[in-house]
């Protein structure tokens, strides 16, 4: 009896390795992020590679998180201060917003309200989004930083830690 509960034991523990290794794929650093492709406010896809040879942040989000409200200040600075600078290898700089938002009302009030200028989409299908699902997105706010062709930089970084490492492509 001891035996057969221990080798259950493993085998769910396997199993849930084996599972949480295979959301994880293809999202570590170095890794090439997966394509986003969703609608803006206005209803026009969005691609996330028509963004090619920028530094990217992708900055998932939505109104009803309050630590994601409370960072759209610090991006909204951090967009100003990046826009126009010149990166190594890279044209400029983007935000690519993905909200995951199911209220469209909400979603467009807080962009006008707070003059959110960067590029935002969404679904609206909140924690149902593919895209979530693809990002493994486990909580928010979550961002990741990708180059120019697309590769991941880094992964989950927030004031101080995301502008130093945004800081290390700026060309001197």
């Amino acid at each position: 009896m001891r035996i057969n509960l221990l080798a259950v034991t493993f085998l769910i523990l396997g199993s849930t390795i084996s599972i949480l290794t295979a959301q994880s794929t293809g999202l570590e650093k170095g890794n090439k992020a997966p394509e986003i492709k969703l609608p803006n406010i206005e209803g026009d896809t969005v691609s996330l590679f028509a963004l090619k040879g920028n530094l990217v942040l992708i900055d998932f989000w939505g109104t009803w998180c309050a630590p994601c409200v409370e960072e759209q200040s610090e991006l909204a600075k951090l967009y100003r201060t990046n826009k126009q600078a010149r990166f190594t290898n890279e044209k400029g700089f983007e935000i690519y917003g993905v909200s995951l938002d199911s209220k469209k009302i909400n979603w467009e009030n807080f962009i006008a309200k707070n003059k959110i200028n960067w590029i935002q989409v969404s679904d609206l299908k909140f924690w149902r989004s593919p895209v979530a699902k693809t990002y493994n997105i486990q909580g928010l706010p979550y961002n990741v930083l990708i180059d120019g062709k697309g590769v991941i930089l880094a992964k989950n970084l927030h004031g101080k830690d995301l502008e130093k490492e945004i800081g290390k492509y700026l060309r001197k």
